[in-house]
């Protein structure tokens, strides 16, 4: 049997394996990765169980002109599509694809994606509401900045993801101790053993609520979009707890955010691919968090399928084979997520987990800790230790059902 063109996943993604395994032929995905977290991950034993995947190529693609010797090295591969698996990969994504000639968001796009202080001076070109932000290199740099802004800030990472090394602070005192707290990072297990090198920001703290849009874009034409409404864990962390699909609020906050995303990515000269972009909204004006050039993490995309019933995944692999999916404009359902925490220790019993899944309208329930593993404290969306989805007529009576299964899941930890 000969192999059939395939879809080339640079970036090892557990989902993206499992969802393009439904309908992608046999030998219809090609994997790359680096080495090391090829090891971290458990990747190859996936890959190898999966009938949709051919290979798993490691190299070190990460590396500057990593993604072009790939490139040569591989000139017969013939992908009909190129996709990112996490933030990382997004730029050696973009290269390949163009090296290839097929649809990606572009490589220049795609830097800019990657680094926020980037996407911060190309957002405010383009008008686009963005806090006060500055590189900072040291807490005498952040302390400075502070006194300037006169209020709350943020410290954060400029080239890392899921909320590691990002801390609120409101005491200007705590500003020494918060600095070392955002350097002290968990192992990144997306990133090679080479970690590359932290840049750090500081910006102004913006208050009001969050949302995300989901968006299938490809040079300014806009296949679909999804507002999803999420929930922060309370205190200097902002680590995501929930999220409800569609968001509720007005038809016209929901065309704002979807506008304001086209802006974003046309200002950066965006290809085509699957955008995940996040917008505080204060006294009714976005201002941009952050936009990934991948597909959102968090369960959102089953969220996203859930509520608007069609096969994201799919559309999201035709596009990138060049062709226009048909997608919904509005969805049937609502869907939501709730995650859960637990006191920092040592795991000593997990309970509720069967009742939580018994419930009406829960639809994935996974506990991420066992007997005798370490919760540590919250730091980032690493540290929670369960989540359910859940689907209902509305995204708010999801939410209820999702807080409710949640509730119900009790881990009990001692101190170590």
């Amino acid at each position: 049997m000969s192999n059939p063109r395939p879809v080339l996943i640079v970036g090892y993604s557990s989902m993206l394996v499992a969802e393009f395994d439904r309908f992608l032929p046999e030998n219809g995905v090609v994997v790359l990765e680096e080495p090391d977290p090829v090891r971290k991950r458990g990747a190859r034993a996936m890959t190898d169980g999966a009938a949709v995947c051919r290979e798993l190529i490691e190299t070190e693609f990460l590396l500057p002109g990593g993604a072009d010797k790939f490139f040569l090295e591989h000139q017969d591969l013939d992908p009909v599509a190129v996709v990112p698996g996490h933030d990382y990969a997004v730029p050696a994504a973009a290269r390949i694809a163009e090296r290839y000639g097929v649809p990606g968001a572009s490589l220049g796009a795609a830097e800019v994606l990657r680094d926020k202080h980037l996407l911060r001076t190309v957002a405010a070109a383009a008008g686009i509401g963005n806090p006060a932000s500055r590189p900072v290199s040291s807490a005498e740099e952040v302390a400075a900045f502070q006194r300037e802004v006169a209020g709350p800030i943020i410290i954060k990472p400029a080239n890392r993801q899921a909320s590691i090394g990002t801390l609120a602070v409101t005491d200007p005192a705590t500003i020494p101790q918060a600095w070392e707290q955002c350097l002290d990072h968990e192992e990144e297990s997306c990133l090679p053993d080479r970690t590359p090198e932290l840049r750090m920001l500081v910006e102004q703290f913006v208050t009001g609520d969050e949302y995300s849009v989901e968006m299938l874009y490809s040079h300014g034409d806009r296949s679909f979009a999804n507002v999803t409404a999420k929930v922060l864990h309370p205190g200097p962390r902002p680590v995501e707890l929930g999220h409800l699909v569609p968001a509720p609020v007005s038809p016209e906050l929901t065309a704002l955010l979807v506008s304001e995303t086209e802006r974003l990515l046309a200002a950066i000269g965006f290809g085509t691919g699957l955008v995940h972009c996040e917008w505080i909204v204060q006294d009714g004006k976005p201002y941009l968090v952050e936009c990934a050039g991948r597909q959102p993490g968090d369960f959102i995309l089953e969220l996203v399928q859930t509520a608007y019933r069609f096969d994201l995944f799919r559309a999201y692999a035709d596009l990138m084979s060049g062709r226009r999916p048909e997608c919904p404009q509005s969805a049937e359902l609502g869907a939501a997520t709730w995650h859960g925490t637990a006191t920092p220790g040592e795991v000593i019993s997990v309970d509720g987990v069967e009742d939580a899944r018994a419930l009406p309208g829960v639809q994935t329930c996974d506990v991420g800790v066992q007997v005798g593993k370490t919760v540590h404290p919250l730091r980032s969306s690493w540290d929670r230790t369960a989540v359910v989805t859940a689907s209902g007529e509305t995204a708010l009576a999801a939410h209820a059902t999702a807080k409710r299964a949640i509730e119900l899941i009790r881990v009990e930890t001692k101190q170590v």
